[in-house]
């Protein structure tokens, strides 16, 4: 994983192309980039996350921003009822109650 400008981004190899590639993740946009050497995969995604932000600027758009905090989710009504009552047990709103839980569940 790469992280520049609060932006992230994937990369894989393909070892019959011989060549590293990468996806910006997290936008709506599309931001690829590829490189042959763990160095040059590094500066081309860095490269290509200037690039959008100047090409925002040059539309007088605000570059999308990843990642907002923000999910909407539909739960079971039991699962629901479940969580409200384990957040309130622990004396955390739902909302803080999904973030421990989930922060404990990866390893965060």
């Amino acid at each position: 994983m790469l992280k520049y400008k609060g932006y992230t981004g994937i990369v894989q190899f393909d070892d019959e192309a011989m060549i590293f590639h990468g996806e910006v993740v997290g936008l709506r946009d599309v931001i690829t980039f590829r490189g042959t050497t763990p160095e040059e995969i590094k500066k081309e995604f860095e490269t290509s996350i200037d690039g959008y932000l100047d090409w925002c600027h040059e539309l007088k758009q605000e570059p999308e921003k990843p990642f907002s905090g923000n999910i909407h989710l539909r739960l079971q009504p039991d699962l629901h009822a479940k969580l409200v009552t384990e957040a309130k047990t622990s004396k955390l709103s739902l909302n803080n109650y999904i973030n421990k839980t989930l922060r404990k569940a990866v390893g965060f």
